[in-house]
């Protein structure tokens, strides 16, 4: 349900502003992918990743299952991921990426900033 609300969003802006930066479409691709791991849609949350359509089955499956053991063991230790929020993006045109800087907020009101280094491929925005 929550990745209707972040195609909504992106929809939303696109009609409302003339032009979206490049940092505003990757924070909110980036939004909308941990959305989905947060959801437990691992599957594309993988999407989300530059190459992960293409990886052999296994490694995929490995990837799956890590993603899921890291979402229980979130849940253990802090109740898990109630929200991200995206909190800046800055790009770097010389090294090719735009680094957005997420918000994790937790069940035990602790929250943790990460860094999803984004690149534009082929006009979609996928996490490096």
């Amino acid at each position: 349900m929550k990745h209707i609300w972040v195609i909504a969003l992106i929809i939303g802006l696109m009609a409302c502003s003339s032009e979206i930066t490049p940092e505003e479409q990757a924070s909110l691709a980036a939004k909308g992918y941990y959305a989905h791991l947060v959801a437990g849609e691992y599957e594309k949350f993988l999407e989300g990743k530059l190459g992960g359509d293409s990886l052999p089955d296994d490694y995929r499956e490995q990837l799956l299952t890590g993603y899921r053991q890291f979402m229980a063991q979130q849940e253990r230790a802090h109740k898990g991921i109630r929200e991200v929020r995206v909190s800046n993006a800055k790009t770097d045109s010389l090294a090719g990426y735009t680094s957005v800087f997420l918000i994790l907020c937790y069940g035990d009101s602790i929250d943790e900033e990460i860094v999803v280094p984004m690149v534009n491929h082929q006009g979609r925005w996928r996490m490096k």
